[in-house]
């Protein structure tokens, strides 16, 4: 005789699925969107914070988009993200594809350069704000007249400062997204490549970065997007200056909201901020083409 079990239909599993993805729905609704609109009405009022809110129409967004300062700060924010992008891809890139390597040495390597992102961005600037100190400082105690010039006080030195300072933090993380990448080649590319001859300078070029392209697009993307969000660092190691040689969006915003008591205006730059951070991520989607996901098919 057949035995006959019953089983639960599997349509009826398929819906219950979706409701495994309710709590994580319900933190984005109420920390991510509900703030975010939020945000975007405050945009069209005027409040200090403290008092009463008084709806105000575009007068917040007129002040925002007509005040020279906004350029500037766009302007240095670009000037951040594309210098910090500049030297932490290329530099990101081959440390991943090293620390790929199968010798042991390697793994503690990469123990240590996972060091800088643990460690708290306020923490990082007010070690280097004293290790940079012209009179008390690593130069001072070391007597060495290149390393005790006024760093923070110089524009052109203050930015090199910030990019250099963003990028050691963050170029073990971006390292690490690459080591992945690198160890989801196939290993028979790199035995055909030797068969023809190829040295690994070759192989680099012609298989380790057009394999690495999706990771590129996902690297250069968590870097132009969370580079709008520096804060913290810049606002501890220099407050945006000397001058506003470091004032970047998100410092702009904070001044303008916790120090001129001004919400409106500053809510309108956190629009921007969210604006330019969709368009951007928008971009560099396009520009890689089709979704990672297909390509990892592809080589599957």
């Amino acid at each position: 005789m057949t035995s006959l079990t019953s089983h639960p239909p599997r349509r009826e599993s398929r819906s219950f699925l979706p409701w495994l993805a309710m709590p994580a729905l319900v933190v984005f609704v109420g920390f991510a969107v509900i703030p975010l609109v939020g945000v975007f009405v405050l945009s069209f009022t005027t409040w200090d914070g403290i008092g009463a809110i008084h709806p105000s129409g575009f007068t917040s967004w007129r002040a925002v988009l007509t005040d020279p300062g906004l350029p500037h700060a766009l302007g240095v924010t670009f000037l951040v993200m594309a210098v910090s992008w500049a030297v932490q891809t290329p530099l990101s890139i081959l440390l991943g594809t090293f620390l790929a390597g199968r010798q042991h040495y390697r793994a503690v390597l990469g123990v240590v350069y996972f060091v800088p992102l643990m460690l708290s961005s306020a923490a990082i600037a007010i070690a280097y704000k004293a290790l940079l100190d012209p009179n008390f400082g690593l130069g001072a105690g070391l007597k060495i007249p290149l390393l005790s010039q006024d760093w923070l006080g110089r524009p052109g030195l203050a930015f090199g400062v910030v990019v250099f300072i963003v990028s050691w933090q963050f170029i073990p993380f971006h390292s690490l997204i690459y080591q992945g990448g690198v160890q989801q080649i196939p290993k028979s590319l790199y035995e055909a490549a030797q068969m023809d001859g190829a040295g690994r300078i070759r192989q680099f070029f012609s298989i380790t970065l057009p394999q690495l392209r999706y990771t590129i697009i996902t690297s250069s993307t968590l870097m132009v997007v969370g580079s709008l969000t520096f804060f913290d660092l810049i606002f501890v190691l220099t407050e945006g200056g000397p001058g506003d040689a470091t004032r970047v969006l998100a410092l702009d915003m904070y001044k303008r909201g916790f120090q001129a008591s001004l919400m409106g205006p500053a809510s309108a730059v956190a629009v921007i901020l969210v604006l330019v951070g969709l368009a951007l991520a928008l971009l560099l989607r396009r520009l890689g083409g089709r979704d990672a996901g297909a390509s990892q098919l592809e080589g599957a």
